[in-house]
């Protein structure tokens, strides 16, 4: 067994590097192929061959995504997670790896997230040859994250926190330079709901309102009011934003219509405040249309909790990042608002998730979820030495970690 957190990074790096052009051919053609949610066919097949070509034991739970074992059959296991969807967004990159897939992209970095995970795989493998994995370790390849709700939780239904004792993601970070990790105790996302309200009334000519339903007035109370209404009857230390992004009704500029709808987001910070929120929103919008002679109907989706970090995982991670990047390899980052569906295993297990920089040093900043994103590849080789090194320590804690310099 390695005898220290160093020398387990230092077997892991040299399995990595050695993968290192394979894995970023295996990223480009990711992304040159996208999949969307529930869809990541090609990516699945990719994924399965290889994982099990090294050594490790696969399954198919749902018709795509891979789960992986390797180690000893029985006892406490550590699991670590990748997401695989692509978004309906164009790519615009202009990379030579530019999706070959009109109006689908890897925007959020899924493609780096995959390869990091099998980067790990095959380091994780080869220790276990040579007799140097302390356990059993769990790659969770999961389909459908950006979608609600997504595949997180049709995992966890197929029982594959089973015996797990924690469980270990990462994020891409665009605004975090590469070689470097962000870190957070607690919460690190936010919850994140869908909503849509239908709106009905009588219609009419818009000369005579006050003989019809006003439904587009109405539909416009409700995406200014309801924010407001929040505001006020939900804890504001709570960080509850609702922000729209469909606004429909109507059809000619001299006609009340008789149906509308508006649907957006519903974000919240804190996990508490989030479980009791939707009652909270129906009651509101039924009573912000009333005056107007309108019916309202809420379809709301519960969608993801926040991701919060367990104290003793982000430690491992913190100890991990020192043993792979060294004592400034890591950085503090804020809570986001972006919500994650990681969130639904952190719930059932200590785990926790840590941003992967992906800026090259000097260059600019992109964004995730646009067409324009840009990775440095470097990341992908740095993840995967993350999560191999967090699976060996949170399996073997006895592992003297490095020491701060």
């Amino acid at each position: 067994m390695p005898g220290s957190l160093d020398d387990a990074s230092s077997l892991i790096a040299d399995v990595v590097t050695k993968y290192d052009a394979e894995l970023v051919d295996l990223r480009r053609d990711l992304h040159t192929h996208p999949e969307l949610s529930w869809s990541e066919a090609r990516t699945t097949e990719l994924v399965g061959h290889r994982v099990e070509a090294a050594g490790w034991r696969v399954t198919y739970p749902t018709p795509t995504g891979v789960v992986a074992e390797l180690g000893p059959a029985d006892g406490p296991v550590v699991a670590l997670r990748a997401d695989m969807d692509a978004l309906p967004v164009q790519d615009v990159s202009g990379e030579p790896w530019a999706s070959t897939v009109a109006g689908v992209a890897h925007a959020c970095g899924h493609d780096v997230h995959t390869t990091s995970l099998l980067g790990a795989a095959l380091a994780l493998g080869e220790l276990h040859e040579r007799g140097q994995l302390p356990g059993r370790v769990r790659l969770l390849f999961q389909p459908a994250e950006e979608v609600m709700p997504g595949g997180a939780r049709a995992l966890i239904a197929h029982g594959h926190l089973d015996d797990v004792q924690s469980i270990f993601a990462l994020h891409c970070d665009p605004a975090v330079d590469v070689g470097r990790i962000g870190l957070r105790t607690g919460a690190l996302t936010s919850a994140a709901d869908k909503i849509e309200v239908h709106l009905e009334g009588t219609g009419g000519h818009t000369s005579r309102p006050h003989l019809t339903g006003d439904l587009t007035f109405a539909l416009a109370k409700v995406t200014s009011e309801l924010p407001a209404v929040l505001s006020r009857r939900m804890d504001p230390r709570a960080g509850v934003s609702v922000v729209w992004g469909v606004v429909r009704a109507g059809s000619a500029p001299n006609v009340i219509p008789d149906r509308g709808m508006v649907a957006g987001t519903v974000r919240i910070l804190d996990a508490v405040a989030w479980a009791g929120c939707e009652p909270i929103i129906r009651d509101a919008i039924l009573d912000i249309v009333r005056p107007y002679g309108v019916t309202a109907t809420v379809d709301y989706l519960q969608g993801v909790p926040p991701v919060v970090n367990d104290a003793g995982s982000n430690a491992i991670l913190a100890a991990a990042s020192r043993a792979v990047l060294g004592s400034r390899g890591q950085t503090s980052v804020p809570q986001s608002l972006g919500g994650e569906d990681f969130g639904w295993y952190v719930e059932q297990v200590p785990g926790a998730m840590f941003r992967l920089g992906t800026r090259t040093p000097g260059g600019p900043t992109y964004d995730l979820h646009q067409g324009n994103l840009r990775v440095d590849e470097r990341a992908v080789g740095i993840g995967a030495r993350m999560l191999a090194t967090a699976a060996v320590h949170a399996l073997d804690p006895g592992l003297a970690a490095p020491v701060p310099g």
